[in-house]
């Protein structure tokens, strides 16, 4: 499985960093993820939906810890890269189309 593409969408939302959409094999889209900025640092919270008991249940997810590091080792990179494009002032990459 590749990550075949990761689309950041930053924030400033109390501890709320980013928002991304993650794309697996170029055939499979994963929104929602967030990056949260915790006590030891970022981290990356899959897609979740509340419960009616007020819990969170995540929609989808890593089934491994391999799995769950080259995951977020890709979304932290695309987020630091956007965020070091913002501070220079570049602009969004465009995308580019298929033939």
């Amino acid at each position: 499985m590749d990550m075949t593409e990761v689309k950041v969408f930053p924030v400033e939302e109390d501890k709320l960093r980013a928002y991304v959409t993650l794309t697996l094999d170029g055939c499979f889209a994963v929104r929602d993820l967030k990056v949260i900025q915790g006590l030891a640092g970022l981290f990356v919270a899959m897609p979740a939906r509340k419960r009616k008991d007020g819990s969170y249940k995540d929609i989808a997810h890593p089934l491994n810890v391999g799995t769950r590091e080259r995951l977020e080792a890709a979304v932290l990179a695309a987020c630091e890269r956007e965020v070091q494009r913002v501070a220079a002032g570049l602009p969004a990459p465009r995308a580019e189309l298929e033939e």
